[in-house]
């Protein structure tokens, strides 16, 4: 096929050059009933007209046979896989999908601990065990990143009952670990390997990325195409290449996961992102190069700025990740947003700038972060020291305690909680890693982290008590 084509995108176009009259779904009329208001109208009045619903010659997610299978085959076949499945809710519900498929109830999962929650939410749906395997922590960087093959050499004769594995490839930071002789022990022993590839949709742009999952066999790679590519948010790739999943039982549950009235403009940004990847050439791979290159050697000569560099030199050219000698992570990223710098993440430590996927002759303003970045560490104090971080400490291989029938919970303070049974997700966001799960037994090394995330200026989702230093334990009979 074609890899010049937009199926989808060019079918759209042409039915609105078509000027139809809808007395059909959405209410906005493709964008005549808005506000009233011209200064918010005027920035979806252009857009709406392409959120449209599944009529005559537009073809249907859930079973497609027109523009909308040509798109998804037109991305399977760039990636040479055997099925792609368009995702309209994010990587989450490829990931929930994916699970479905691979596990059932009281099947043995390992899981690399790192995971996005999704993850662990499609396990805990499916009633399977999860086992977590810890991994390796960089003291450079001070953030986990991946799981080695002679840990999951011993998760497998740990648990031998194992029907998946799932991975997270690359970390949110776009550091990335050798995966093919994990894949290929786990085939050996007939385990699936489910590989959550959020961040590394942009891989196949060329040799200066790291490889995909895809490319050592990987089960099924779930990928956010909206995190740097072209794609609009919640807009995402699941690739199945596996000889022991097949592809119509992901598209079940994807049937049953997916919004039954998937969104076109996201649909329509998954085929742009696709045609811009595959048309991706050398030359684009050049400049974009060279604008890395001289934005990190710029953000070395500010006196204070550390640019942390990847093992071996190998990890995703998209992220830069800095740190200041005199600032936590937070501290230096607020006054950042302060300037008009958006950055993707902070933690204790560091701020993680995500950049865009630039073609040839295809500028940014990276001169604007430097400017701002110049500005605030020269108000710095030098003798200003930069806060600790505490270490994160896991056991190797931990199974969670599997809990029946929800029993009761109760709020102690965080010393109080050490030795007990965790009765809720501790979870600082970005990026969206669980610190604690429920079921866990919460040790001191856990509360050590977290009094050190608070002290720092961690945000955490829907645990307002864990800033007034309270978290929730199981009252488990018997305990």
């Amino acid at each position: 096929m074609n890899q010049k084509q937009m199926p989808l995108v060019e079918q759209l176009i042409n039915y609105i050059n078509k000027k139809p009259v809808s007395f059909h779904v959405p209410g906005h009329k493709s964008g005549r009933l808005l506000s009233g208001r011209e200064e918010i109208d005027q920035y979806f009045q252009s857009f709406l007209p392409l959120d449209l619903t599944e009529l005559s010659g537009l073809d249907d997610l859930h079973s497609p046979e027109g523009a909308i299978e040509e798109a998804e085959t037109l991305l399977a076949e760039f990636h040479r896989v055997k099925k792609s499945f368009f995702l309209v809710n994010g990587s989450t519900v490829g990931n929930l999908a994916m699970i479905y498929a691979a596990l059932s109830k009281d099947d043995t999962v390992l899981i690399q601990r790192n995971c996005h929650k999704s993850i662990m939410n499609g396990v805990s749906l499916v009633g399977a065990h999860p086992v977590f395997i810890t991994p390796e922590y960089d003291y450079e960087w001070r953030v986990a990143g991946g799981v080695t093959l002679e840990l999951v050499e011993e998760a497998i004769r740990q648990y031998p009952d194992t029907k998946a594995l799932i991975l997270t490839y690359p970390n949110y930071y776009g550091m990335v670990y050798p995966l093919e002789e994990i894949i290929k022990l786990c085939h050996n022993h007939g385990i699936v390997v489910l590989v959550d590839e959020a961040h590394g949709a942009h891989f196949a742009a060329g040799d200066m990325f790291p490889d995909s999952a895809l490319q050592f066999n990987a089960d099924i790679v779930v990928q956010s195409a909206h995190k740097t590519l072209p794609a609009m948010t919640m807009g995402a790739y699941l690739h199945i290449n596996s000889e022991l999943i097949p592809p119509e039982k992901i598209q079940l549950y994807l049937n049953m996961l997916q919004s039954s009235s998937p969104s076109y403009p996201i649909m329509a940004s998954l085929d742009i992102a696709r045609y811009y990847l595959a048309n991706y050439t050398n030359q684009d791979q050049i400049n974009l190069n060279k604008q890395i290159k001289r934005f990190k050697d710029q953000l070395d000569l500010i006196e204070g700025i550390h640019v942390l560099k990847y093992n071996q030199s190998i990890g995703d050219p998209l992220k830069v990740t800095i740190h200041a000698s005199s600032l936590s992570g937070f501290e230096l990223q607020k006054l950042l947003e302060d300037k008009g710098i958006y950055t993707e993440l902070a933690d204790p430590a560091n701020v993680l700038f995500i950049l865009p996927l630039l073609k040839a002759k295809t500028e940014y303003p990276f001169e604007k972060a430097i400017h701002a970045l110049k500005a605030i560490m020269e108000t710095i104090p030098v003798a200003k020291k930069a806060k600790s971080q505490a270490v994160h400490q896991f056991p190797r291989i931990s199974k969670l305690i599997t809990i029946e029938e929800n029993p009761p919970l109760r709020q102690v303070t965080l010393d109080e909680a050490v030795g007990n049974v965790c009765g809720q997700v501790v979870l600082p966001y970005p990026p969206g890693i669980p610190l604690l799960y429920p079921g866990e037994i919460i040790t001191k090394e856990h509360i050590d982290v977290l009094k050190n995330l608070l002290n720092t200026g961690a945000r955490f989702q829907n645990t307002r008590n864990l800033h007034k230093r309270y978290i929730e334990i199981y009252e488990l009979s018997g305990g």
